[in-house]
């Protein structure tokens, strides 16, 4: 064994110790874990349910009560409510008592029993435009249910038959439970990296390490890999939850999870180095940490598409670690992807890594001259 790893060894307990020995700074790390997995999938969703939809119904056939029954069995929708004007459709949407209003002319039915198809009007409350958009999708399977004339019903090709891969009841909590092993493990890497060297200024104790036979890469070594040992041990807590409290198989390779985790949290402590290479106290740290969480969530695709943001934040997105490892997680947790579609992803948060701390091991020796 090595002088310099039996050096890092001993910096790597140092810093375990500093942040487990605590009883509150352990409850921290697992405690926000579990509440998170417990809240994330039942709040941060973006299905619809336990909505009200009006229906102003100008024909008043059987075709129009058969369809407002089926809505009134559908999940998305707790209550269908009648409105006998267009000046009560408009009042129930300015009180944002229903997500949207379907109008039915005065000749839908006799045109459903022409074999005819007949447009109906939706309004939506555009303040919730995307829950109204997917109410208006479960409005469109209900229309699609109500059989028109067999000369058109054959005309038409027979209907259109939809699956969904690797989410076939389009549970969302399948989406959101491995997302979060990428967000909570971002989250505590960066944290424990980048308070690292600013605890050190704060208590004094970083003129003892430079004086130390540690040369400035093994410091830095021995503050990234504490930060891998607490971010797979969160992420197993979160994978475990996921198959057992939430029943989502983990379909792929568990060791290949964990080999990609390396490259993702090499790459976090680079930039959580970086940043605590400029930060000269804990707060600056934590402040310079929260700077780069916010933005980084926001264009990994977590929230929204990558593709849909404009080309020039697509191209800022490719460097940031936390797209690449939800695209890692998601392709191993749901459909079991092999190494060779995920090989370009890990390919960036190396180079993501080899930038971020050869940029912090630059500050750190600028500051220190």
């Amino acid at each position: 064994m090595s002088p310099g790893f039996i050096r890092a060894k001993a910096l790597i307990k140092k810093e375990l110790r500093a942040v487990l020995r605590d009883p509150q700074s352990r409850r921290m790390l697992i405690g926000p874990v579990i509440l998170q997995l417990v809240l994330f999938p039942a709040a941060a969703t973006r299905e619809v349910k336990n909505n009200v939809v009006a229906i102003y119904d100008e024909d008043g056939g059987a075709v129009t009560a058969e369809i407002t029954q089926r809505l009134t069995q559908t999940p998305a929708f707790s209550k269908v409510v009648r409105v006998g004007s267009d000046q009560e459709a408009r009042a129930i949407i300015e009180r944002q008592d229903a997500i949207a209003v379907l109008r039915f002319g005065p000749r839908f039915s006799a045109a459903v029993a022409e074999g005819r198809p007949e447009p109906v009007q939706a309004v939506l409350d555009g303040r919730r435009s995307s829950a109204a958009q997917i109410a208006v999708g479960y409005v469109g399977e209900v229309l699609a249910g109500i059989p028109l004339k067999q000369t058109q019903a054959s005309a038409s090709g027979g209907g259109l038959f939809v699956r969904h891969w690797f989410n076939p009841n389009l549970e969302y909590f399948r989406f959101i439970v491995p997302s979060l092993v990428a967000i909570i493990t971002t989250l505590s890497a960066l944290i424990v990296t980048a308070m690292s060297v600013s605890r050190e200024r704060e208590q004094g104790t970083l003129e003892q390490l430079l004086v130390s036979p540690l040369t400035p890469s093994l410091i830095f070594f021995g503050k990234a890999v504490p930060a891998l040992f607490i971010a797979a041990a969160q992420a197993t807590i979160i994978l475990s939850g996921g198959v057992f409290i939430y029943g989502i198989p983990f379909q792929g390779a568990l060791g290949l999870l964990y080999l990609c985790m390396v490259a993702y949290v090499a790459a976090l402590a680079g930039i959580g180095l970086l940043i605590s290479s400029f930060a000269s106290t804990q707060q600056q740290a934590f402040l310079g940490t929260f700077c780069f969480v916010m933005p980084a969530i926001l264009i990994s695709g977590y929230i929204s598409p990558v593709d849909n943001m404009p080309s020039w934040l697509r191209t800022v997105a490719q460097g940031n670690p936390l797209l690449h490892f939800i695209v890692i997680v998601k392709g191993l947790y749901l459909k079991a992807a092999p190494f060779s579609d995920l090989v370009g992803h890990v390919g960036a948060l190396m180079l993501i890594a080899c930038v971020t701390t050869a940029a912090a091991l630059l500050v750190f020796r600028r500051r220190l001259a």
